[in-house]
């Protein structure tokens, strides 16, 4: 009785967890955006990220075991020792091979756990040579990223609502429609009528900025992040990146992309009142690409430059329509 009873309790375990976790499938989807409803870690598009993927993955697997063995176990616990079905209990006290047991499985677990993650913090930090070099540095509340190697620096603000709708509009609409509205009126309404043109423009409300930065694909990207104020933090999850940029400290990370598209991130530390209006977005492009990005770059023409990394994003979104045909 009390194996089949075991048996039993293992079966609705799993069909709980079964059932919890089936209907979440359009939850893992997303790379290089947050995905509404998400559940675990962003889509990979980096080596690291991958490490990170994967430590993430036996981590969770682990933890879950352990913790549905453990159920089970104080289940088939309370059911078959009850004071009913055991009115005289046992009078054991030790069980040597028990003990050792519950000794050396913990031991093996974070061992097997450990290889892993000093791995993965191994490859973090062993740094190979750089194709690009970028500095972030942080402000209250913005990013500038400069190109040394080319010598170049973007300043990058978030596009809001506001935003959007006067280059949909034209000022002159914009304060004819909106102008006698404040407060929260004002934010409703620009939130309302500036959700289609986000939509249609196909951008990230609260995570669109005005002057994105592109990498090329494949190549290794070195970053160099500070601050010249407060704490931030650069982080773009798809690439596995996240470090914290410090006043007076410059720290550094790498990443190399290995797919093409739009990654965007944010100031991820509760730097001010304005923390959430630090996005980041970077577009990994193909050389070519690259190189007509930064020659506009050069040139000081940012209409040019933004123009070329929304041509390539259509060009590649239209071929994946047509695969998908």
């Amino acid at each position: 009785m009390s194996k089949r009873m075991f048996g039993m309790i293992a079966v609705l375990a799993i069909a709980c967890m079964t059932l919890a976790f089936g209907g979440l499938d359009p939850a893992f989807a997303g790379l290089g955006q947050p995905t509404s409803g998400e559940l675990g870690l962003q889509a990979s598009a980096s080596p690291i990220m991958d490490q990170i993927s994967s430590l993430f993955h036996i981590v969770n697997t682990i933890i879950i075991v352990i913790t549905l063995f453990v159920l089970v176990l104080m289940l088939w616990v309370m059911f078959r020792f009850n004071e009913k079905r055991n009115p005289v209990p046992s009078r054991t006290t030790h069980n040597t091979m028990l003990e050792v047991a519950w000794t050396i499985v913990p031991i093996l677990i974070l061992v097997g756990m450990a290889i892993p993650s000093f791995h993965l913090l191994f490859n973090q930090y062993s740094f190979p040579k750089p194709d690009v070099t970028i500095k972030a540095t942080g402000n209250a509340w913005f990013w500038e990223h400069e190109y040394l190697d080319d010598k170049v620096t973007l300043t990058s603000n978030m596009v809001n609502d506001e935003d959007v709708l006067r280059a949909k509009l034209g000022d002159e609409a914009y304060d004819q429609k909106y102008g006698a509205l404040e407060g929260t009126a004002l934010t409703e309404a620009q939130y309302k009528d500036s959700a289609p043109i986000w939509a249609e423009d196909h951008k990230l409300r609260r995570l669109a900025v005005d002057q994105e930065i592109a990498v090329p694909v494949n190549k290794v990207v070195t970053m160099l992040i500070t601050s010249a104020d407060v704490i931030h933090s650069w982080t773009i999850p798809s690439f596995g990146v996240k470090m914290q940029a410090v006043p007076g400290r410059t720290s550094a990370v790498w990443f190399k992309a290995t797919k093409l598209g739009t990654f965007a991130g944010q100031c991820s530390v509760l730097c001010g009142k304005l923390h959430s209006a630090m996005p980041i977005v970077v577009r990994v492009v193909d050389q070519p690409v690259y190189d007509s990005w930064m020659a506009a770059v050069k040139a000081k023409d940012k209409k040019k430059a933004q123009q070329i990394l929304n041509d390539d994003a259509a060009a590649h979104a239209n071929q994946a329509v047509a695969a998908a045909q």
